[in-house]
């Protein structure tokens, strides 16, 4: 491919997410109550077809496609209010709503499982939110640092490494439930090295 063709084809890639980005940032100057109304309809509009398909299924898949549902529902009025209102706290709160969206349904997967298989994938699931409400946060604060150099930001990156490395632990020593003996013990010290504990 030529020098030229691809310098093209990058231009026209930053001209397209620069355009997309000043679109997210000025869509709620351009959003009318309306506008906003009729989306959050559309929405609800949405879930409904989503449940009703979720009516022919059975058992834990029938439960899994409603949670699927409800967590596509959240998740998109939580970033219409995002956009809507055009704040950190509703950014945040969009964030939030997805992962408790991903939680819920990750969950309703673990139930199909048993015993200790069902117990990590609880945990998994715990951790793949606690990692997300942690990265919430941290984008956050870092939205409101533009410098990215305050105490906070670096407070709450650090409290995200921490909470990250718990939920990772209390996974890996779940693993090692399914061991017994010399072998859990020798799982559990090296969960505990690994993740200083």
């Amino acid at each position: 491919m030529s020098k030229l063709l691809i310098s093209l084809m990058a231009a026209a890639g930053i001209a397209y997410a620069g355009a997309a980005g000043a679109m997210n940032d000025t869509n709620h100057a351009t959003m009318s109550r309306d506008a906003y109304k009729a989306d959050k309809d559309k929405i609800e509009a949405q879930y409904k077809s989503d449940k009703d398909a979720c009516k022919s299924q059975t058992g834990n898949a029938k439960d899994v496609c409603e949670k699927e549902a409800k967590g596509k529902e959240k998740t998109a009025k939580a970033d219409l209010e995002a956009s809507y209102k055009n704040t950190d706290k509703a950014r945040y709160d969009a964030r939030v709503a997805k992962a408790d969206a991903q939680y819920d349904v990750q969950k309703e997967k673990c139930d199909d499982l048993k015993g200790n298989d069902k117990d990590v994938c609880v945990k998994e699931a715990k951790a793949s939110y606690t990692k997300a409400k942690a990265d919430a946060k941290v984008a956050r604060v870092e939205r409101n640092d533009v410098m990215k150099t305050s105490s906070k930001t670096a407070d709450a990156k650090r409290d995200a490494a921490e909470d990250k490395r718990d939920a990772d632990y209390k996974v890996a020593k779940e693993k090692c439930d399914a061991l017994s003996g010399g072998a859990k013990d020798k799982c559990v010290n090296d969960a505990k090295a690994r993740y200083g504990k």
